[in-house]
């Protein structure tokens, strides 16, 4: 009898787009989508990052459920988590937040019973999906590989687990100085909290609004090759 490799009794909850590399894979990245969107929002980036063939990277786009969301009236739409007012600390439903995170968790244990090792998963998010990243990659239980964090904020640093396995986890924070989103110094004082933790943090801006550039993509580029080449 042959043995799948790939098998696996975790089915996540949540939908996805999965990319799959050229080769096996043998590493991951699961990166998440901000409000309102879904995981077709940077399947476009992949072949943008010039990742070299002999880097077999799965890159998997999570969709959030489905939320009202307050402050756009209530309004259904794809979201991690309720926004129940727009100051400068933002007022959420944190709750729905680990729940979230929870729930996408399930793609980490679904990658692990793959065989992909866990210091070779990536935790990527844009804005909402990166407070989700937040949570996720430094409360979880196993070792992870790194975290990428898009203009974005550290929604849960009062009521976050923070797990050891993760203490020296490699971050990337990455913001617009134009983000008229999420303010450049919500990710200014990500940096500044997770430095004052000891974490392995790189912080870097660029002259943009809530979005991505292709400077931006160069240096996500490096830093993946740099950490699973």
């Amino acid at each position: 009898m042959t043995l799948d490799t790939n098998a696996s009794s975790t089915t996540p909850s949540l939908s996805a787009v999965e990319i799959e590399p050229t080769q096996t894979a043998t590493a991951s990245v699961i990166w998440m989508h901000g409000l309102g969107a879904d995981g077709n929002d940077f399947r476009d980036v992949i072949p943008a990052l010039n990742l070299p063939s002999t880097l077999a990277i799965r890159f998997i786009f999570p969709n959030a459920p489905k939320l009202a969301v307050t402050i756009n009236d209530g309004l259904v739409m794809p979201a991690w988590y309720d926004i129940l007012a727009m100051d400068i600390d933002r007022t959420i439903d944190t709750e729905q937040l680990t729940a979230s995170s929870t729930l996408v968790g399930e793609f980490v244990s679904r990658e692990l019973e793959r065989g992909i090792v866990g210091e070779r998963i990536i935790i990527a998010g844009f804005s909402q999906g990166g407070a989700v990243a937040y949570e996720l990659a430094l409360s979880h239980p196993n070792r992870l590989g790194g975290l990428m964090a898009f203009s974005t904020y550290f929604a849960t640093k009062e009521t976050i687990k923070l797990s050891p396995m993760n203490q020296d986890l490699p971050i990337l924070i990455a913001h617009g100085t134009h983000d008229n989103v999420v303010p450049c110094i919500l990710g200014e004082q990500a940096n500044t909290l997770l430095k004052a933790k000891n974490y392995a943090t790189e912080y870097k801006t660029y002259p943009m609004e809530h979005s991505l550039c292709i400077e931006q993509i160069n240096d996500v580029s490096a830093w993946l090759q740099a950490r699973l080449l």
